[in-house]
């Protein structure tokens, strides 16, 4: 029989199709079994209308032909005539599955999944021939469909038995790009098997060589063993009462690697517009690279159990990443190589269902479960205050409540609205500090008199935790406020009139002081903020001097964008009396500005100018002090 041309007579179409769309070789394999799983549906939708037509020991097989070169996937479906094989395989981008699905009542269960007719083309990218044999339901006549690729195909006539397809591959040889050798390996057919094909409804049957024990005692025989490869029925489509918690974590654990049992099983189903069903985990530790840009998020997604993607972030938001698990879904518009998703209405619906579900699911946890969410949060909680960051601060008000702070009450978590609810009569600000441990903070001087004073405060541990504050601004109308920034409006009036009259009263020395620092600190002031320490560095109510150095840390700013630093001396300290008396018999008190200020950048945890410097200051005043 004569070559026939393709109908679409374009030759690159076909070109494009087997060597463009599919960004990946092995998804061949997916969309074969797709195929053939497509064929076992219409065969089992008809034995449903004709007693005739029986779908019993429905199934796929795969054979490995290593001898030939050839990789066979068979499966007792439907079949095609002659003229079905001229329609689908004849006519690129015809999908007798999608004319298959328009037949159908709307009411129909039967899940349809090719839906385009360019799957099967796929398969020329690792063979450079392909035959399939068929026969029809109902016909005695079958017959044989070759083609090598864009040279176009023939029909003939052909025997077989029973109804059903072969589908042989005769692979390409290996080249110095691809080793199509390796599809002639059962386990590597049967990795596939399960990446991409393993809850197809239908098993998906294999070979495999074994050997046992003979009679003959240290003897052995090889014997051929016909295994299953797929598990068919997926954990998320059983029903949730069949499931225990045992087999969702034992599912999480192999699906992910994860040595821990998740915190958290989220398990349900939408129906509406867009239906899905969701398997989602809150992991109990973060991977060792979460907080790297190694890191994958996104779900896996299923298309009617048809592995398409992994890592797909479309559905979900990035400050939700923490969340591992799946969804499939029937309705979702997929392009033709059922590998890059459409960004349609459908995405969307389904992005906003799940962002909502795990908010309200932590919003669970964290009113319910309170000891399971600070676990959760002490993992993933940087991941949220990020979310509450970025973008200026875009989804602040659907993270806000799930942010959480150690602070000085008990220093155990504490979320913004149990701080707020236990604020003092009159306080206005929430005051918070930042550090790189509690204990470090505890060691402030300018922790001191907020304590004294009753006041509650956060510790922000975390470099993104002030940026973040930044961007909040404020919370249930109070303010985010930094006991190392600014006037903190703690005195009474009485106090604050002692302080300016203080200030007054040492104005020379204070600028002398200034002068001697130069533009190290933007000013220099006595302090009410101080209680037993002499001094403090803070900054104003502009870049802190945390921010500077988280910024330094990030490589994020240069050497002229700095803090503005305040030297806050306590008036009450020793030191400054000595000092003022030093400078009231005119003595040089250069060395003692210039150590006391080495002595604020060292309590802040800043770096010191000159060390050498620094250290023969203070022996020049010990030696001076002894004389």
């Amino acid at each position: 029989m004569a070559i026939k041309q393709f109908k679409t007579e374009s030759k690159r179409l076909l070109d494009l199709m087997a060597n463009s769309i599919y960004t990946n070789k092995e998804i061949f394999l997916r969309e074969l079994i797709s195929n053939a799983s497509d064929a076992l549906d219409k065969r089992h939708y008809l034995s449903l209308t004709d007693t005739n037509v029986s779908d019993a020991d429905a199934h796929i097989s795969i054979t490995v032909d290593k001898e030939n070169r050839n990789l066979i996937i068979e499966d007792n479906g439907i079949g095609m005539n002659k003229e079905d094989l001229e329609n689908n395989l004849g006519t690129i981008a015809k999908s007798g599955s999608l004319e298959f699905k328009k037949e159908l009542d709307d009411k129909s269960d039967i899940d349809i999944i090719g839906q385009f007719g360019v799957g099967f083309y796929s398969a020329f990218m690792v063979a450079d021939r392909i035959d399939v044999l068929s026969r029809k339901v109902g016909e005695d006549k079958a017959y044989e469909w070759i083609s090598e690729s864009e040279e176009g195909y023939e029909i003939k006539s052909a025997k077989k038995d029973e109804p059903g397809t072969i589908i042989t591959l005769h692979l390409k040889a290996d080249d110095d790009n691809t080793k199509y050798s390796e599809y002639l390996d059962n386990y590597h057919i049967q990795s596939l098997i399960k990446k991409y094909s393993d809850y197809i409804r239908y098993p998906i049957r294999m070979d495999f060589e074994t050997s046992r024990p003979t009679e003959e005692e240290g003897k052995t025989e090889t014997v051929i063993e016909n295994r299953t490869m797929n598990s068919m029925i997926p954990i998320w489509k059983k029903n949730k009462k069949d499931i225990t918690e045992d087999e969702y974590n034992d599912f999480y654990m192999q699906e992910y690697y994860d040595y821990n049992k998740p915190l958290k099983t989220v398990h349900y189903s939408v129906e509406g517009n867009t239906s899905y069903t969701a398997l989602l985990y809150i992991p109990s530790k973060a991977p060792y690279n979460y907080y790297t840009t190694d890191y994958k998020l996104g779900l896996k997604l299923y298309s009617k159990g048809v592995f398409i993607k992994d890592e797909a972030n479309e559905l979900v938001s990035d400050y939700f990443k923490f969340v591992r698990g799946l969804i499939d879904s029937d309705d979702l518009n997929l392009n033709i190589s059922r590998e890059i998703l459409q960004q349609d209405h459908q995405m969307k619906a389904i992005k906003k269902s799940i962002d909502k579900r795990i908010k309200t699911t932590l919003e669970k946890m964290l009113e319910n479960e309170r000891e399971n969410y600070e676990t959760f949060f002490s993992e993933f909680g940087a991941q949220l205050k990020f979310g509450a960051y970025e973008n200026y601060g875009m989804n602040k008000d659907v993270l806000i409540d799930l942010l959480m702070f150690k602070s000085s009450y008990e220093d155990k978590y504490v979320t913004l609205k149990e701080y707020v609810s236990r604020m003092k009569e009159g306080q206005k600000d929430i005051y918070y500090a930042v550090g790189e441990s509690i204990a470090k903070i505890k060691e402030m001087p300018q922790i001191e008199r907020v304590l004294d004073k009753g006041y509650e405060v956060l510790y922000f541990l975390e470099n993104v935790d002030e940026f973040m504050a930044s961007i909040l601004m404020n919370y249930d109308e109070h303010n985010f406020k930094s006991i190392n920034k600014g006037d903190l409006d703690l005195d009474s009036e009485e106090e604050k009139e002692k302080n300016k009259k203080d200030n007054e009263e040492n104005k020379d020395i204070l600028k002398t002081i200034k002068d001697i620092l130069k533009d190290n600190v933007k000013e220099v002031k006595l302090s009410s903020r101080l209680k037993s320490h002499p001094v403090c560095l803070v900054s104003d109510d502009n870049l802190s001097i945390e921010m500077e150095k988280a910024l330094k840390e990030m490589n994020q700013t240069d050497e002229n964008i700095k803090a503005n630093k305040i030297l806050e001396i306590n008036p009450d300290h020793e030191i400054f009396k000595s000092l003022k008396a030093a400078f009231e018999k005119s003595e040089d008190i250069s060395d003692y500005a210039k150590v006391l200020y080495d002595q604020a950048l060292l309590i802040a945890g800043l770096s010191i100018e000159d060390p050498v410097e620094y250290s023969n200051l203070i022996s020049k005043i010990i030696i001076k002090s002894m004389k």
